[in-house]
């Protein structure tokens, strides 16, 4: 198959191909995800395939606004209506419980809720105006990889298993959307993203932000809780604390291979790197890190091929809860011990 690039203005073919049951990868504020139809079946059953991803993994729903949604849910809450006129179009998403027989089990995982986003991004809502319909969204990667924040990352994932790709430019936000699931007892964050505890409880009250993974024979709700996630070809090792690069860089200039190290500009200014060390800046602060994380373990897969990766840790609250909860699954929970 030969995956076509598509410009934002040719939305109208990328859409033909999503009516036709093909595959399309589109842009968000957050990450690329990889579309089909979601109320066609065994096109959504092609996603899985393609990105090798276990079929108990429910997919998001991206859609255009309440209007869609409503098709779709049962009647809002009001602390989802609260949530939906505070944050959509952005980066929060919403689990929900369906009407009956709305959505096949292949988008929900067999559970009688589904994930629901509204994308801040203009090109992908003319996209789903255009098919008319909602779009499965997961991140267009290979299941486990770094989740990618061009269309570059896509295609060199995906090329030749999808359709196409609509190219436009890099994500703004560069770590997945905050998922919150509206139909536990309390509002639950199952996935933290740009969209903190911090900002969400001025809004609906009490939400609970501790329940991010699942057993081994339990179905998770949302995406990312269950399987390992954004993990690059090399082992990342985490450094939890400014003080540690000196010793992390020590012990990386013994290795008898490259390393990579990952860290804001002015913890890579404050050390001597050696000659076997080679460094990814993760901009000046940690807005910028969050955005650069994933490109960061891409650009030493792809580009400048490493055997171990120190990557900068950071207090996990508020923005950090997001950066970490991704960090953590990209090194297996590998600290870096002195």
């Amino acid at each position: 198959m030969e995956t076509q690039i598509f410009k934002p203005d040719q939305i109208e073919a990328a859409a033909a191909l999503l009516k036709a049951g093909q595959l399309v990868s589109f842009p968000t504020e957050t990450v690329y995800g990889l579309g089909a139809d979601a109320t066609n079946e065994a096109a959504v059953k092609q996603v899985y395939a393609a990105k090798g991803r276990p079929s108990d993994n429910p997919l998001i729903v991206t859609v255009t606004g309440q209007a869609m949604v409503e098709q779709y849910a049962e009647p809002l809450s009001a602390k989802a209506q609260a949530l939906i006129d505070a944050f959509w179009p952005g980066s929060l998403t919403l689990i929900l419980n369906l009407q009956p027989g709305k959505l096949s089990k292949a988008v929900t995982g067999g559970l009688s809720t589904a994930a629901f986003r509204n994308p801040a991004n203009q090109t992908t809502l003319a996209l789903i105006q255009a098919a008319g319909v909602p779009i499965v969204g997961p991140s267009a990667n290979t299941s486990g990889k770094p989740s990618p924040t061009l269309a570059q990352h896509v295609y060199h994932d995906l090329k030749g298993k999808i359709a196409g790709i609509v190219d436009d430019g890099p994500a703004q936000v560069g770590v997945e959307s905050t998922i919150l699931d509206l139909t536990a007892d309390v509002p639950t964050i199952l996935r933290p993203g740009a969209v903190t505890e911090e900002d969400l409880e001025p809004v609906i009250g009490t939400v609970r932000s501790t329940h991010h993974k699942v057993g081994k024979t339990e179905v998770p709700k949302a995406p990312g809780m269950k399987y390992k996630h954004y993990a690059p070809n090399a082992q990342v090792y985490i450094v939890d604390h400014e003080s540690d690069w000196p010793a992390a860089l020590a012990w990386a200039q013994a290795q008898a291979y490259p390393v990579g190290a990952m860290a804001l500009d002015h913890v890579l200014a404050a050390n001597q790197l050696p000659a076997n060390v080679e460094a990814y800046t993760l901009g000046p602060d940690l807005a910028s890190a969050s955005h650069r994380l994933f490109a960061g373990l891409r650009h030493f897969d792809l580009e400048s091929p490493v055997k171990g990766i120190l990557t900068q840790g950071f207090a996990d609250s508020g923005l950090g809860a997001a950066y970490m909860n991704r960090l953590n699954k990209s090194a297996g929970q590998v600290h870096f011990q002195r």
